[in-house]
């Protein structure tokens, strides 16, 4: 199996729409490789933040990204040797990560990095441009969205369950200036694919937006065994 004949099930969508959890259950449902896009933006964010590179220093933050020391293993995160798991979860990393997202060169050192993790017996990929960008000829392409304000309601619980301190307007402010940057940035804005089913989780649990792509994806792999 070449690796352009791997499957791959791109997730893409905003900030909190659900898209990490529910790509990382449907991986471990079919027994396949996941790629979080998002952490490796969050750790250049981090490692940004701890270099003194700021957003606005493009080459700087460019060479950030391909120079991430980063490592994906059982126990999370580590960039640099450390688990930083915790870390690029704070909202000061997302909003960077947001920001250095934006930058084509960013994004270019990034991406022969992600395709990378297209391996055997498949790849489930979450993103904002998974199905765009990244992997293209996707076998399947589902841009999971929910409104703004269920959004902010998951990330607020999210946070507080964490320990970490949370004001529900402040966060609903800034998933409306993320979505913004996000879908007006000028390189790989976040938008659906063409070919991409819309899926709409404002008022499904994880359980039944898990079960919807499961059974898409079922619906897809019987057709095209046919």
């Amino acid at each position: 199996m070449t690796a352009k004949t791997v499957p791959v099930i791109a997730i893409d969508g905003p900030t909190a729409s659900g898209k990490g959890t529910v790509a990382a259950r449907v991986a471990a449902h079919l027994g396949w490789h996941m790629l979080d896009s998002g952490a490796l933006y969050r750790l250049t964010a981090l490692a940004c933040l701890e270099q003194g590179v700021s957003p606005a220093d493009v080459e700087g933050a460019a060479r950030v990204a391909a120079e991430l020391d980063v490592c994906f293993g059982a126990t999370g995160v580590s960039l640099a040797g450390r688990n930083v798991s915790e870390d690029i979860r704070r909202e000061e990393v997302g909003n960077l990560a947001s920001q250095v997202a934006a930058l084509a060169p960013v994004r270019a050192a990034l991406l022969d990095r992600q395709r990378a993790f297209r391996q055997p017996p498949g790849l489930v990929a979450d993103g904002r441009d998974m199905g765009t960008v990244v992997f293209p000829d996707a076998d399947l392409k589902i841009f999971l969205v929910a409104s703004v304000e269920a959004r902010a309601e998951r990330r607020y619980k999210q946070l507080i369950e964490k320990g970490f301190s949370a004001n529900l307007l402040t966060l609903l402010r800034d998933l409306e200036a993320r979505d913004a940057r996000d879908t007006q940035r000028a390189t790989a804005p976040l938008a659906a694919a063409p070919d991409a089913l819309v899926l709409d989780s404002s008022h499904l649990s994880i359980d039944e937006t898990v079960a919807q792509v499961l059974a898409w994806w079922q619906e897809r792999a019987s057709l095209a065994g046919a």
